[in-house]
């Protein structure tokens, strides 16, 4: 399945950013730094040329964008900016690598496009991305703090060799931490009489009442009892009803017992999963499109102007496929299958890799004025600014009485822009900004004790999420820390590409019935071990083994 994400999970960050008094010097320094080939600029009072590559949000214009033209003048730079759309982002992004002609840096967003951490190593260690240590040190107080303070942001963005080839986004999202979600229509649930579902049976009886029952109550069978979408962050709705079989982790299909790595995609259980699922898309309980279409066409189906005809949806919160319905859908806890009851877990959401890294094409002054930008990102005064936009346009102060998320926190800021209705703006550089948003500087955001008011989102979502934490498996493979030697992140990056495409292709062609599961289950086994499914699983027990010490 394409791995591209959802942009309009960004629209939940609005309400976490907060302003506190944070300064940078203008101007740059005229030392080199790193070895890169970009041309110094002239004159010191000439602004310095800086292009980048970039991940363009619906409703934004980087060029013309107030948070753009803020850095221009805070750094005394102008940006060239290559931008691409959301659709195939990732895919650019290496196309513009392979050319050879690269800009001086890359700006992406994390759940879109991001570098991997083999991308990191491969070209960290060919000279493509500069190592940032000797900027940091220089020219970023504000990002050496925030790796003193935090170890596992350190861990994150630094290599084996010890060098920083890029940043990660980190951002500590509790919600996040469990992306796959279920939404049920409880209008819906009322009209019927029914309850929430509680094991993977009931889920099926709901879904057959949602296309059998008219709940909508316009007399035409156009309900659409479950659909999701193929990008990332919890549309997938395959995960959700595996993990009643055993426990799918979206991404690399791995799971741990006893300290030992193993893949699922070969398990019995896995082969009942992909038949319960099957039963359901058999019985057009299941939108074909949940494995073809993208955000875009999933929020239509969910605000569908004539009648309400969505039942169920996978994703990590509802505003994602709904907007002026979103207190219809509430989130029903992982279902109790014949094997268990997990939920897809994820460290704080947070994607090992990199957002953000400099080329060798930069020129020193381009060097020090992006690192100079990046440390403003890393207090609040400039995340909150690169998130949100101008103050007045995508945030407020607080206002007395108001409570933070974490209502031990003082509120320190107060989301303009509405899940519900979001209207952009231009100001901000929504999820592209995400650079530094620690736990605390999240719960700092202001959240109204309603959950279903403009400002009480955040606090839904929270809330939502503890009906999921602790259904993880009490081993998880910790692929959000793991480095792998570079002599093998090519190998492993390959394989996991391959075998991940593999696996997804393959569930889907048994769900709808172009493979059948007694004829040709033993056939894709046998697939998996040609594509070197056991390389695969030895490279990522070894790189297990090494994080803990335990390498002989």
């Amino acid at each position: 399945m394409k791995r591209a994400t959802v942009g309009l999970v960004v629209l939940v960050t609005f309400f976490g950013l907060l302003l506190s008094a944070c300064s940078q010097s203008n101007g740059a320094a005229e030392t080199e730094v790193a070895q890169g080939t970009g041309k110094a600029r002239a004159s010191s009072d000439k602004p310095v040329e800086i292009s980048v590559f970039a991940q363009q949000d619906l409703g934004i214009d980087l060029k013309t964008n107030d948070f753009s033209r803020f850095l221009e003048e805070k750094f005394n730079a102008a940006f060239d900016w290559d931008v691409v759309s959301m659709d195939g982002a990732r895919e650019k992004r290496q196309i513009s690598l392979a050319s050879g002609d690269f800009p001086d840096a890359y700006i992406l967003t994390s759940y879109i496009d991001q570098f991997s951490q083999s991308d990191v190593l491969k070209y960290g260690k060919q000279g493509v991305f500069l190592p940032l240590n000797e900027l940091i040190e220089q020219y970023a107080p504000n990002i050496k703090a925030a790796m003193e303070k935090d170890p596992v942001l350190k861990a994150f963005n630094t290599a084996p060799d010890g060098k920083i080839y890029g940043l990660v986004a980190y951002s500590e999202c509790f919600h996040c931490s469990y992306p796959n979600k279920m939404w049920v229509n409880t209008s819906w649930l009322d009209k019927l009489g029914l309850e929430m579902p509680r094991t993977t049976a009931e889920f099926k009886a709901m879904l057959e009442a949602f296309k059998q029952e008219d709940p909508n109550g316009n007399g035409l069978p156009d309900e659409v009892p479950l659909t999701g979408s193929i990008e990332d962050f919890g549309v997938h709705i395959m995960p959700y009803l595996m993990n009643g079989f055993i426990y799918d982790d979206d991404r690399q299909y791995l799971f741990m017992s006893n300290g030992k790595v193993d893949t699922v995609a070969d398990k019995p259980q896995w082969k009942e999963g992909i038949a319960f699922i099957k039963s359901l898309y058999d019985e057009g309980l299941i939108d074909p499109g949940a494995f073809i279409q993208n955000a875009e066409a999933l929020k239509k189906m969910g605000d569908n102007s004539a009648e309400v005809i969505l039942g169920a949806a996978a994703a990590m919160h509802p505003a994602i496929f709904v907007s002026e319905r979103t207190r219809d859908y509430a989130p029903l806890p992982p279902l109790t299958g014949p094997y268990a009851s997990y939920a897809t877990f994820e460290s704080s959401g947070i994607q090992p890799g990199a957002k953000f890294v400099i080329t060798n094409r930069a020129s020193a002054e381009a060097q020090i004025a992006l690192i100079k930008m990046v440390d403003y990102m890393y207090t609040p005064e400039g995340q909150t600014m690169a998130q949100a936009g101008l103050e007045g346009v995508g945030w407020r102060k607080p206002q007395a009485g108001e409570k933070a998320l974490d209502e031990r926190l003082e509120p320190k800021f107060s989301n303009l822009i509405p899940i519900e209705n979001a209207k952009p703006t231009n100001s901000g550089w929504s999820g592209m900004a995400h650079f530094y948003m620690p736990r605390e500087y999240r719960e700092s955001w202001v959240a109204s004790p309603d959950i279903y008011a403009t400002d009480g989102y955040e606090r839904r979502l929270r809330d939502a999420t503890l009906l999921y934490e602790g259904h993880e498996p009490k081993e998880l493979y910790p692929m959000w820390k793991m480095w792998m030697d570079p002599e093998e992140a090519d190998e492993a990056g390959i394989l996991q590409t391959n075998l991940t495409n593999y696996i997804d292709q393959s569930m889907i062609q048994f769900i709808t019935g172009n493979l059948e599961l007694d004829k040709d289950w033993d056939n894709y086994v046998l697939g998996l071990r040609g594509m070197q499914v056991d390389r695969y699983v030895e490279i990522m027990q070894a790189v297990y083994d090494q994080s803990l010490g335990t390498d002989k």
